[in-house]
């Protein structure tokens, strides 16, 4: 098999499982809602991200479009970089981790554009795909969907801590998802193999 028939393998497998995890806990959770898989240590926790990573918007009525927009021309320029490595036959490693960077992007872009015409809204609800009275939102508004949670320490910081001082503390306490993961493990691979890659 080909470095690109394997890449488009690799976007397809992460595309399926991270559409299919957000597409169930949207239509069988509402936000807030959680269940415990082991113990207290992995959470399905549902929540939705309004923006990018923690939290963070670009303010103005159209903060979200130029957002999504960024995001759109972001993953044009990955598509493109990553066909010429796959025709170059750079080292598949390397081919690998910005499939990785891209399918995690692609899905999540997935969820901003398309996401507020398919679904209402998850408050105090259960969300339905293709609702009679339409959509929460508008094409390029819509909601990133959050569920992996992995809470595996918890406790306060000692007294004497000169600013969180006998706050609480949860490590890992950021919520994310199977696309997030995928940019993340992508990067990671691109900075190790970097040094192999850059002297080629």
């Amino acid at each position: 098999m080909s470095n690109s028939r394997k890449a488009l393998l690799l976007i397809f497998v992460v595309l399926f499982f991270d559409q299919f995890l957000k597409i169930w806990v949207k239509t069988h959770m509402f936000i807030g809602q959680e269940y415990n898989l082991l113990g207290n240590w992995f959470v399905i926790h549902f929540i939705e991200n309004n923006g990018m990573a923690f939290g963070f918007n670009i303010p103005g009525e159209f903060g979200k479009i130029i957002l999504s927009l960024f995001r759109i021309i972001a993953i044009s320029a990955i598509g493109w970089y990553l066909f010429r490595l796959a025709r170059e036959k750079t080292s598949f490693v390397i081919i690998a981790s910005i499939a990785l960077i891209f399918a995690g992007a692609l899905g999540n872009i997935i969820d901003s554009a398309f996401y507020g015409i398919l679904f209402n809204d998850s408050y105090y609800q259960v969300a339905h795909l293709f609702p009679d009275g339409g959509g929460y939102s508008s094409f390029l508004h819509g909601k990133v969907v959050d569920m992996l949670y992995f809470p595996i320490i918890k406790g306060h910081f000692p007294s004497w801590f000169p600013f969180w001082k006998s706050e609480q503390f949860i490590f890992f306490r950021p919520v994310f998802n199977i696309a997030d993961s995928s940019i993340s493990i992508g990067v990671a691979l691109f900075i190790l193999f970097q040094k192999r890659f850059l002297k080629k």
